[in-house]
């Protein structure tokens, strides 16, 4: 329904043409509202400090430097979030964003997201401050037998958090690879060796989220030192490119490393507590199963960085392998 207001007579008619050559000088622009750093008396609900509150997913291309030294751009999805005292309004959120778009062209390096952080807490007068740059990194991979060759490509995240100054530098990287069931595995035995019947195990694309605290007095952990850490850890990983020889050494690779999900984090955790680089850990796989209509999942930690009582109700429904 459409409500007709009647114009008050003191006041000038409205233009109602965008004014194009409208130019914005400092007076002006000082006199603008803002009522993000109003006063406290416009705080709505609880007086209380805000842990984080920022932006989510902007998205811009970044330089990623390779282990072999070589360099590749990729579009990366940035989360950047502040603390917010209690008597606090707000922030001005574009103030991220323009801090990180002034180190965004150099390329990426811990050392250039490091200034990111301490840009956009000055400018925010801010105590704690976070980062995470969400990106998928490819990697060239060769099939098993064939001698073929494919991309493979991982979801990275890399995120600094500073608290009250310290600092602390994450890497989370998921991990997709195949799993096949021990015990199905010696039942389809039992039934060829005991009654000549044909039966096969069931395997099922599988995932892991690694997240590992990186240790500031240690060797540089690139993102393919990651993957190698998971690949010595469960072998299984899934294949790009095959022929029929592939696939047959996929089968055999798999009959050769069966595991349940509960022995897929105790594998990762043991090569993560072997890597002097690495420090607290998570490890978090669920195993997308084919014999059930639902998954198997697990997790570990070491170290105090990701202990939890609770758990995100999304946190084994948002791997997805």
């Amino acid at each position: 329904m459409t409500v007709n207001r009647p114009m008050n007579p003191a006041l000038p008619a409205l233009n109602r043409i965008y004014p194009g050559d409208f130019a914005v000088d400092e007076q002006y622009r000082a006199s603008l509202p803002d009522l993000q750093n109003g006063p406290a008396s416009l705080i709505i609900g609880a007086r209380r400090a805000i842990q984080h509150v920022g932006i989510s997913n902007f998205r811009l291309p970044i330089r990623y430097r390779r282990k072999d030294d070589g360099e590749i751009t990729l579009e990366t999805s940035v989360t950047g979030t502040v603390s917010l005292d209690a008597d606090r309004k707000g922030i001005n959120m574009s103030r991220i964003m323009r801090s990180f778009y002034a180190h965004a062209d150099a390329q990426f390096s811990l050392a250039v997201l490091e200034s990111a952080v301490s840009d956009y807490k000055d400018h925010l007068d801010a105590f704690d401050a976070r980062i995470q740059m969400r990106f998928s990194y490819p990697m060239r991979v060769s099939s098993l037998r064939s001698g073929l060759e494919g991309w493979q490509y991982y979801d990275i995240t890399m995120e600094l958090i500073d608290q009250g100054g310290e600092r602390m530098r994450i890497m989370h990287l998921d991990y997709v690879y195949s799993s096949t069931c021990p015990c199905s595995l010696e039942l389809s035995e039992h039934a060829r060796e005991s009654r000549a019947q044909l039966a096969t195990p069931h395997s099922q694309r599988s995932i892991a989220r690694i997240s590992v605290v990186m240790q500031d007095d240690q060797p540089k952990l690139w993102f393919e030192d990651m993957v190698a850490l998971c690949r010595q850890a469960v072998a299984t990983e899934t294949q790009v490119m095959v022929k029929r020889e592939d696939e047959q050494a996929f089968a055999e690779l798999n009959a050769a490393n069966p595991i349940f999900v509960e022995d897929a984090v105790r594998a990762f955790a043991q090569t993560l507590l072997d890597d002097p680089r690495i420090g607290d850990f998570r490890v978090i796989a669920s195993h997308q199963e084919s014999l059930h209509s639902h998954d198997a999942v697990s997790l570990l930690t070491e170290g105090p960085t990701f202990a939890q009582v609770s758990l995100d109700p999304m946190t084994f429904a948002g791997l997805r392998a």
